[in-house]
């Protein structure tokens, strides 16, 4: 198969994809390709997207490859369903952060650390396919231990757990983020005495989570 062909065929895979392709598997379907030969094709497929100025790029997320948009073209695309895109509640994203940082974890210990009962987000994370239960740990009445799961990965596009953001990096957003909403309120202040109410992209609590969590990457679903 000529270069050409096997960038075409290449772009189709990641197409028609549901979830992230790994090179083992898009080399597996070529036959006469290894791991490395497709991550090179990889780059030249974003080379290209690049040069013409296109819509698409393939990230790597979750130890595969998947078909995106530009991440610059989000609002556009969100206008399609004229919908914010979903979030997770705080209370979700603050269990999930914990699973993530301290995998594998039981219920009890994510209740040490919120001081609240982990049991309605715990189902929703399951739900979501976002966390899964990965053993029990060795110890009287040998709790469930929790972890995440790709699906996890995908969602913030993360190409593996080492990509989670550090503590560092987590109060840097914290902070920018309550700049941020310190500002809004100070917006909303002074609409309010004009009557125009409050911003519609002013954002709610839940989002300063949301963007430590994802460190700038793909915004979480809704929970």
């Amino acid at each position: 198969m000529e270069h050409a062909e096997a960038l075409a065929v290449l772009e189709a895979l990641l197409f028609v994809a549901d979830e992230p392709l790994s090179p083992d598997q898009v080399s597996g379907i070529f036959g006469d390709r290894d791991a490395d030969d497709v991550r090179t094709m990889v780059l030249v497929l974003n080379g290209r997207y690049a040069s013409e100025g296109s819509a698409l790029q393939v990230e790597e997320v979750a130890g595969g490859f998947r078909l995106t948009t530009r991440p610059d073209l989000a609002e556009w695309v969100q206008r399609l369903n004229r919908v914010r895109p979903a979030r997770l509640s705080r209370a979700a994203l603050e269990t999930l952060a914990v699973i993530a940082y301290r995998q594998p974890i039981t219920k009890a210990e994510i209740e040490g650390v919120r001081g609240v009962s982990a049991d309605g987000v715990l189902r929703t994370l399951l739900e979501r396919e976002l966390i899964r239960i990965v053993g029990r740990k060795p110890e009287a009445g040998r709790p469930i231990l929790y972890g995440t799961t790709r699906t996890f990965l995908e969602h913030f596009g993360f190409k593996d757990l080492t990509d989670l953001p550090t503590l560092r990096e987590i109060e840097e957003l914290l902070a920018e983020s309550e700049a941020r909403r310190a500002a809004a309120a100070g917006d909303t202040e002074v609409a309010e005495d004009g009557g125009e109410g409050t911003p519609a992209d002013a954002p709610g609590p839940e989002d300063t989570t949301g963007e430590a969590m994802a460190a700038g990457k793909a915004q979480p679903p809704d929970a």
